[in-house]
């Protein structure tokens, strides 16, 4: 016997491994499963085969559950017996009959087989981003084409104006291994935070080895996402790791995306500091911790700024509070200056951790312009 044979080849001739083996070892690799699965699958679909053909000819059919009758396979010939207990009570023709009732049977034993092992494969998977290929739409959700299976991406994991048609590339996030009106399906995303967390990962060598880590991230799909990174290491810019010399790896990003516009800043433990940065592209942010315990920040920015601080449709400042978990109020400093009070996040959108971030300012190799994806808010 070979090293890595199954332990049913033992003793067998060599002729017999070339045929009945060989048959096994193709259709358990077809299906990625192990050659005792494919003969498990044999051995219950000769079972059912036998009780079927005791119901047809009248006689009494065991149970399910009895114990004493077993199907075993000819390790030689690949020939099926029927037992009870010692005795062979296979009945005559009982190939033909098995071979007649027994591969609906065989075939399904193997699909649930072949999909239990993709899906323990897949869960290996989960919070990684893949390619896959755009396959079919069913109402609102489309489903894709991930290799060795398909996965579903709802409409809520849809990336807003995006478009999608048949045949199409794209990255997504593996979110979720979930139960379906099918069984267990893969749930694919484009809107999930993670998943520019993940496009980054694919891009910048530093996250790949520890030395950089995004720490936070507030993403309104489509339209616009802010992040926090830190370093781990000295010397290490976790903000120019992520921009890229020449801004390469965020335009990267940004391709896979659209477009949806980026902001990258750095941590600090000052929370003053931090709000100010996170609400970039805006300069001169002037911030007040008007009470720690509830989190509320009173923010003041030259009437200038002030819109860049808002944002279109409040969006800047609504991500800069989810980030931050700071509920902030924002003005302008001159005269007849605008006071545009924005609530906090919702609860179960915080996922605030202790460590806060620099001002994008403060960090020499990056500015707020260089980190504005949109052209106008480059400008003071």
């Amino acid at each position: 016997m070979r090293w890595g044979d199954p332990p049913f080849l033992i003793n067998m001739p060599v002729q017999a491994r070339t045929e009945f083996a060989a048959a096994l070892n193709q259709i358990a690799s077809e299906k990625g499963v192990d050659v005792s699965v494919v003969i498990d699958a044999i051995e219950t679909a000769a079972l059912a085969a036998y009780r079927k053909d005791l119901s047809l000819r009248g006689e009494e059919v065991p149970a399910e559950d009895d114990g004493t009758f077993t199907a075993k396979i000819d390790a030689v010939s690949g020939e099926i017996s029927i037992l009870h207990g010692e005795e062979n009570v296979t009945p005559p023709g009982f190939a033909r009959i098995a071979a007649q009732t027994a591969k609906q049977v065989i075939m399904q034993k193997l699909y649930e087989a072949e999909k239990g092992a993709m899906l323990e494969e897949y869960e290996k998977k989960v919070g990684s981003v893949i390619s896959c290929t755009m396959s079919r739409q069913e109402g609102n959700s489309w489903f894709v084409d991930l290799g060795r299976a398909e996965g579903v991406m709802p409409q809520m994991e849809q990336t807003r104006d995006e478009y999608y048609h048949q045949g199409q590339r794209l990255k997504v996030y593996i979110k979720e291994i979930r139960e379906g009106r099918r069984g267990p399906e893969v749930v694919v995303s484009r809107a999930d935070p993670q998943f520019v967390k993940g496009l980054f990962a694919i891009e910048v060598p530093e996250i790949q080895s520890g030395s950089v880590e995004i720490k936070i991230i507030a993403r309104e799909a489509g339209g616009r996402t802010k992040l926090a990174a830190i370093s781990t290491q000295d010397g290490v810019d976790p903000v120019g790791s992520l921009v890229g010399q020449k801004g390469v790896r965020v335009q990267a990003v940004m391709q896979e995306l659209g477009e949806e516009k980026i902001d990258i800043i750095s941590y600090s433990d000052e929370p003053t500091r931090f709000i100010a940065s996170s609400l970039s592209p805006a300069k001169d942010v002037e911030v007040t911790i008007a009470d720690p315990k509830e989190k509320i920040a009173k923010v003041r920015v030259s009437d200038s700024q002030l819109s860049l601080a808002i944002g279109r449709g409040g969006q800047n400042v609504r991500l800069a509070a989810k980030l931050t978990g700071y509920k902030i109020d924002i003005e302008g400093m001159g005269d007849g200056s605008v006071r545009q009070p924005f609530p906090t996040a919702k609860p179960e959108e915080k996922e605030i951790n202790k460590e806060m971030a620099t001002p994008i300012a403060d960090n020499p190799a990056v500015t707020p312009e260089d980190t504005a994806t949109d052209p106008e808010e480059k400008k003071e």
